[in-house]
């Protein structure tokens, strides 16, 4: 098993859930995070639009922030579905744009369904 782990732009989560729901994979979590990547918090992510101060510019310094709202989408899957699923949320996701977001994929050695106490794949379905 392979918890995926997916750093979306806000305004993707629809339709990345849409996505993955058609492949069959309709449980996923998301949470609401801040961050910043090598952009260091471009105000355009936000759709700012506004000029920056001509002193800011002769400092070499971009229009930052400290930090961009971003979506954590997880998935958990077994190994075999992880292309299938990392493929899709790169199909939504990308727009060749700073701030796509970031995909990590992680070894799961178990989970357990509360409720019925099954583990392994069979807890996933």
């Amino acid at each position: 098993m392979k918890e995926i782990i997916a750093i979306i732009r806000p305004k993707k989560v629809g339709a990345t859930k849409e996505a993955l729901e058609k492949l069959g994979f309709p449980s996923l979590t998301a949470v609401s995070v801040i961050g910043r990547g090598r952009q260091r918090g471009i105000a355009a992510e936000m759709g700012y639009d506004f000029d920056l101060h001509p002193e800011l510019l002769g400092q070499g310094k971009s229009g930052g922030m400290k930090y961009i709202p971003k979506r954590m989408l997880t998935v958990v899957v077994s190994n075999e579905e992880v292309d299938q699923v990392v493929d899709t949320i790169i199909k939504v996701n990308q727009t060749a744009q700073i701030g796509d977001g970031k995909i990590f994929v992680c070894p799961l050695d178990n989970a357990v369904r509360v409720r019925t106490d099954e583990s392994g794949n069979e807890a996933l379905v």
